[in-house]
């Protein structure tokens, strides 16, 4: 079964992306996490996301199309990246999420995918 594992981080967390002295040790743990899925076997796809202010954000209101810099909602957390892994269990992907650096400071939301619609 596919699973889509969503990693939330805090702004400040995010922030050590860039961050000349935090950000190797950052970009290591990330490194070593995806490296670790993917050598499993179970990784289908996934990416890291660019920060929230890059965001553009569409609604369709009134038959208008609405267009909005950055991300419309507040949140203590933002969405850092995804991953998309094939594992025999809700259990078994609960496990790779709380191994990835977000579960430790932010979090990770473990949601199953949608199957493709029967022909």
């Amino acid at each position: 079964m596919q699973y889509m594992l969503v990693f939330n981080e805090t702004p400040e967390r995010c922030a050590l992306r860039d961050d000349p002295k935090e950000g190797p040790a950052y970009w290591a743990a990330w490194s070593a996490y995806a490296g670790a899925v993917a050598q499993s076997g179970i990784m289908v796809s996934g990416a890291g996301l660019q920060p929230p202010s890059t965001a553009t954000t569409v609604r369709i209101r009134d038959g208008q199309r609405q267009v909005h810099d950055g991300p419309y909602a507040e949140s203590k957390e933002m969405l850092g990246g995804f991953f998309v892994v094939d594992v025999p269990s809700l259990d078994v992907a609960l496990e790779w999420a709380a191994r990835s650096p977000a579960a430790a400071h932010g979090s990770v939301e473990v949601r199953p995918v949608l199957p493709p619609p029967a022909a």
